[in-house]
C-alpha cells in the first residue's frame, strides 16, 4: 500500500519505499528524455554514480575471499610500473576506506573538469596517472573516487576478466538485479533515463562514456530493492565477510559502504545530472530509495525518505 508522499516541485526521477514485501511508496516523477516526452516509470534505468563504489568493494573483497588478494596487499603488488606516484605502502584496504591518501583524478573538493570520453581500463589508466600522494597511507579519511578505479583496474588484474563482467557475475546476476549494468552513456537502451543539467542540456558531454569502479553504473529501483537483501542474506559474499565490510572502518564508513547510524547501511551518488541515494535498516526489512536525472537531485525528499528507517 502506497502512502502520500509529494514530490518537491522539479523532482525528476523514482522513489520507491519498501518493507521486506511490502511496498511502502513507488512514485516516478518527470521524464526519462524531455525531447521525446517520455515519462518516467518506477521501472525506468538510472545513473547511480558512486552508488557503484559498493559494487566495487563486493567484487574485491570476494577476491580476498577466495584468498586471491588480502586486505594487506599492496596497490604496487598488484599494478608493477603503473601509477608510480601512488605511494608503495598503499593497501588495498587503504584504498576501500578512503584512507589511501592517494591523489585522486577526479577531486570532488576541486572541482575537476569532465572526463567524458573514459570508456576502457586503459583509458583510465591513462587518466590515473600523474596525481602525487596527497598524505601517507591510513593517517587521514578523505573520500576519493580515484582509489576505487585503482581497485577496478587491481580486480581485474587478478581475476584476468573486465571489470564489467567482474561486477555482473559476482554481483548483480546473483543477486537477481537484471536490469542493472554498465551502459554507454552516449548510447543509452530504451527505459533508460538521460540525465539533464540546470541549463537543460543532457550530461553526455559531462560523464565518462563508460564507467568503472568508482562510479557510472546504471540501475532500476527494482534492483536496488533486491540488492540489499540479497547483500544480507549471503547470495553475493559469505555472511562473516559482509558483516566485516559493514564494520566502521573510518569516519562512518565500512568496506565500501556508509553507516550512518547503527543499524543502517547506506550507498549513494550524485554527478552531474545525476542522484542516487539508498538507505536500508536490516531489523526492519524498510528500504528507501531515490534516483533522479536531473540537477535538482532529490532535496528535501531526502529528509522524508530518512523518516521512513528512523520510525520503522
Amino acid at each position: 500500500m502506497s502512502v502520500p508522499f509529494t514530490a518537491f516541485d522539479g523532482f525528476s526521477g523514482v522513489i520507491l519505499v519498501t518493507r521486506g514485501e511490502e511496498t511502502l511508496v513507488a512514485q516516478a516523477h518527470g521524464y526519462a528524455h524531455i525531447a521525446y516526452g517520455v515519462e518516467n516509470t518506477v521501472d525506468t534505468r538510472f545513473a547511480i554514480a558512486s552508488g557503484t563504489k559498493g559494487f566495487t568493494a563486493l567484487v574485491v573483497v570476494g577476491l580476498v575471499a577466495e584468498g586471491r588478494l588480502e586486505l594487506a596487499t599492496t596497490a604496487r603488488e598488484v599494478l608493477g610500473d603503473d601509477l608510480p606516484l601512488i605511494d608503495d605502502r598503499v593497501t588495498v584496504e587503504h584504498l576501500l576506506t578512503h584512507t589511501s591518501g592517494i591523489g585522486d583524478y577526479c577531486d570532488e573538493e576541486e572541482d575537476p573538469p569532465p572526463t567524458p570520453l573514459l570508456a576502457t581500463s586503459a583509458d583510465y589508466l591513462a587518466a590515473l596517472d600523474g596525481f602525487p600522494q596527497k598524505s601517507p597511507p591510513g593517517t587521514e579519511f578523505r573520500y576519493n573516487n580515484g582509489a576505487f578505479a585503482v581497485l577496478s583496474l587491481i580486480a581485474e588484474r587478478i581475476a584476468g576478466i573486465p571489470f564489467a563482467e567482474l561486477v555482473r557475475s559476482r554481483v548483480t546476476e546473483p543477486a537477481g538485479m537484471t536490469g542493472t549494468a554498465f551502459l554507454r552513456s552516449d548510447a543509452l537502451p530504451a527505459r533508460t533515463a538521460t540525465g539533464y543539467l540546470e541549463d537543460g542540456r543532457t550530461n553526455v558531454f559531462s560523464l565518462p562514456v563508460v564507467g568503472f569502479g568508482d562510479g557510472g553504473a546504471y540501475t532500476t529501483a527494482a534492483d536496488v530493492r533486491k540488492f540489499w537483501p540479497a547483500l544480507l542474506d549471503g547470495r553475493i559474499l559469505p555472511r562473516e565477510w559482509i558483516d566485516r565490510m559493514l564494520r566502521p572502518h573510518a569516519d562512518g564508513y565500512g568496506l565500501g559502504f556508509w553507516l550512518p547510524r547503527p543499524g543502517v547501511v547506506h550507498l549513494d551518488g550524485g554527478d552531474h545530472g545525476v542522484t542516487f541515494w539508498s538507505s536500508h535498516e536490516p531489523s526492519s526489512g524498510v528500504t528507501a530509495t531515490l534516483i533522479s536525472n536531473n540537477h535538482r537531485g532529490g532535496g528535501p525528499l531526502l529528509r522524508r525518505l530518512d523518516e521512513f528507517l528512523t520510525k520503522a
